[in-house]
């Protein structure tokens, strides 16, 4: 069986002339990407050993094993990076790897399925749940609180969720739809 692997970077471009690179970094501290191990391209062919040198505002300068010119580095831009899922960090409480949420059943409250996790988005105010709604291609963005997805259960591979509407006229106010619920956390 392939090993799973999640995206923990982007090579954004070269830095400087002798082959090193910036990193955009999705690790929850950017410059400990580097001791995730080897990381992979998108195909899983390629494997790459990375030194990070320093943080910057931009991302991590790095140096990747065996590129040693600025053109070698330039190669390299818009490659994604990734990661043998076993090699993150377990998750606390109420925390989730956004991969492993892609792909769960979305039930309702009452157990009917409503479709399926397709995403998870972000747009700067909070984590969003793209459910792909059985029987269509239309998606459904739900925010990812106590209140709106009460209950993830990777293991039986289903998440309950309440669309806001449902939300609203239970609880007689849309508040929640601003006011939220405790915001589960993700990396």
């Amino acid at each position: 069986m392939a090993a799973r692997r999640i995206l923990i970077g982007a090579v954004a471009g070269a830095h400087g002339v002798r082959g090193e690179v910036l990193i955009k970094s999705y690790a929850a501290e950017p410059e400990r990407i580097a001791g995730y191990g080897p990381l992979y391209d998108e195909t899983g062919n390629r494997q790459f050993q990375i030194a990070v040198r320093r943080l910057t505002g931009r991302g991590v300068i790095a140096r990747i094993e065996g590129v040693a010119s600025r053109s070698e580095a330039e190669a390299l831009k818009g490659m994604r990076l990734y990661v043998d899922r076993e090699r993150l960090p377990a998750t606390e409480a109420g925390e989730y790897y956004h991969a492993d949420l892609v792909g769960l059943l979305a039930v309702s409250p009452a157990g009917e399925v409503m479709g399926e996790v397709v995403a998870v988005q972000n747009y700067g105010a909070g984590d969003l749940i793209e459910i792909r709604l059985a029987g269509g291609g239309e998606t459904e963005l739900v925010p990812f609180t106590d209140a709106f997805v009460p209950r993830v259960d990777l293991a039986a591979g289903r998440m309950t969720v309440a669309l806001p509407i449902e939300v609203s006229a239970r609880d007689e106010t849309a508040s929640t739809l601003s006011a939220g619920g405790t915001a589960r956390r993700q990396t």
